[in-house]
């Protein structure tokens, strides 16, 4: 597999791409759900802004991706952590990850939601359509990328060559 191109931005930038998703949003939400790890941070700056006082947490994990089975791509998530239906049911939220690579994570959530009776909007910093699996994009997004991005906050707590190896060196 080719070795992606790899983008690291800073705060600012993270501050820019919120204040160009902010005035995308045509619905007044309910909920945020936010998507751990990635849209932990992005989900809490952007429930700030838009004076959002509910935020839940969706984990999702899909089994691994080997190179030589890209059928695996296809394969059900794994729900670590998702609110009760309950909590779901006849409400607008917007689900926020940092990226939408393969999309498979976003959309995972986003189905979910809408079994449980409630209407979802995703959300994220960067969509990236090389990478994209599905007929769908992100309803909202700050930029369009055909990098791997390190955020910032991968970098503070992380350092740049522990994120690049925890993704297999593939950016």
């Amino acid at each position: 597999m080719s070795r992606s191109r790899q983008e690291l931005i800073t705060w600012k930038e993270v501050e820019k791409l919120i204040t160009t998703l902010i005035p995308q949003f045509d619905t007044e939400f309910d909920c945020i759900m936010m998507v751990a790890p990635g849209g932990v941070i992005p989900a809490g700056i952007l429930a700030s802004a838009l004076q959002i006082d509910t935020v839940v947490l969706a984990q999702v994990k899909f089994p691994p991706e080997p190179d030589e089975d890209k059928s695996k791509l296809f394969s059900w998530p794994e729900f670590i952590q998702f609110p009760e239906e309950e909590h779901l049911e006849e409400r607008e939220i917007l689900i926020v990850n940092n990226a939408w690579g393969a999309g498979r994570t976003t959309r995972a959530v986003q189905k979910k939601i809408e079994t449980a009776g409630g209407t979802a909007h995703t959300c994220v910093l960067h969509y990236n359509p090389y990478r994209n699996l599905l007929k769908v994009k992100p309803e909202y997004y700050g930029a369009i990328t055909d990098a791997y991005i390190i955020y910032p906050w991968e970098i503070d707590i992380q350092g740049p060559d522990r994120v690049l190896l925890e993704n297999g060196g593939r950016g």
